[in-house]
């Protein structure tokens, strides 16, 4: 696929047209002066790719799998609040159009629709949780999950507090009520009960598998190394690199930056590591599962695809990022996602004190 006609172009302004003007700003902010928004897609940009010559490549094969589920492609959907706003079933069209992408999607614990809507739409699917100060929510929250489903729990663990309070659209509270959030749980007590536990360490991997039924735990929000490594000897699964699409914490490292440390810190314990963040086409998917990537996530599009076009959409975004994906295989000689390695990529030259380009190394 070229860029010509390419259907994501435009796709956030199409869906800016039809969203309420505080979901659309909701959907879209990032916190500070929007550094690590801006620069999540461009980091991706920065490589440079080393092609081998006469392969094979008649057939390209994206399909791999994730914790065990087998998928058609690496891209994934990522959990993103106040799906309803976008499409009036919300998580259940993403979930339709997921499924006819053979994809895998990643559900928010702060949603009105109930996961039991998500099963005819046969998609696999994990649950993200925030731990709440009140346990007992987070408990129906995994209960409910486990009864509709859901393979892996994703604990979002980069929020202690939330950030940027005080602005427009900064937090989802400060607009919707808890009709728009709390579709798993019986009641709220208080606003207070929902706010995130500050007060987490490593244990709570272990509390959230047994709470889950056994199911796998996937840490989000990694950027660190040592962090990485901790994790997984607390028994994660898999580690999610992200930054919250820079929501909270402005001048957060891009995760195309930190994904090499995070691979390399939990290479050989069979944890498996994924990244979000800026994934805008075919080439940074390629990049990020040549860094160690077993599969991406992708957030911000779903929404403005669900917006436009409901599950049809969904399934549209995933599919024309694949054929990107296929296509960049193809023309660097790669003919199956397992097959791609560090050794294609070449950092873009950088700046040196002369102002001079100083090129880099190959990354292997």
């Amino acid at each position: 696929m070229t860029d010509i006609g390419r259907w994501m172009d435009g796709l956030q302004e199409r869906a800016a047209e039809v969203l309420p003007e505080d979901v659309y700003a909701y959907f879209r902010r990032g916190s500070g002066r929007g550094m690590s928004v801006a620069e999540a897609a461009s980091a991706w940009d920065q490589f440079r790719y080393r092609a081998r010559l006469l392969r094979d490549v008649s057939t390209c094969d994206a399909s791999t799998t994730v914790l065990g589920t087998p998928v058609r492609t690496p891209v994934l959907v990522a959990p993103s609040t106040l799906q309803r706003k976008a499409h009036p079933d919300g998580e259940a069209a993403t979930a339709r159009g997921v499924a006819a992408a053979g994809s895998l999607l990643a559900v928010t614990s702060n949603t009105a629709v109930p996961f039991a809507d998500l099963v005819p739409s046969r998609a696999p699917w994990w649950v993200q949780v925030y731990v709440a100060r009140d346990p007992v929510l987070t408990i129906e929250t995994l209960e409910r999950a486990l009864a509709a489903g859901a393979r892996a729990v994703v604990l979002t663990a980069d929020t202690p507090v939330i950030g940027s309070r005080g602005k427009r659209g900064a937090h989802v509270g400060d607009f919707v009520g808890p009709e728009d959030l709390y579709g798993n749980v019986t009641g709220v007590p208080s606003p207070e009960a929902a706010e995130h536990a500050p007060d987490l360490t490593p244990d709570v991997i272990g509390w959230l598998r047994e709470r889950s039924g056994g199911l796998p735990i996937v840490v989000k929000g990694v950027l660190r190394g040592d962090d990485a490594r901790e994790l997984v000897a607390a028994g994660a699964s898999g580690l999610i690199v992200s930054n919250h699409g820079g929501r909270h914490l402005d001048g957060l490292v891009p995760t195309a930056w930190a994904l090499p440390e995070v691979v390399d810190a939990v290479a050989g314990t069979g944890a498996e590591v994924y990244v979000d963040g800026g994934l805008r086409r075919g080439t940074h998917i390629l990049a990020a599962l040549a860094l160690g990537a077993r599969a991406v996530f992708v957030g911000r599009p779903v929404l403005w695809a669900l917006t436009v076009r409901g599950a049809a959409g969904v399934t549209r975004l995933i599919d024309d990022l694949t054929d990107e994906l296929i296509e960049a295989m193809s023309l660097t000689g790669t003919p199956s996602v397992l097959e791609l390695t560090r050794d294609l990529l070449w950092a873009a030259p950088q700046p040196s004190p002369n102002g001079w380009a100083a090129p880099q190394a190959p990354l292997i």
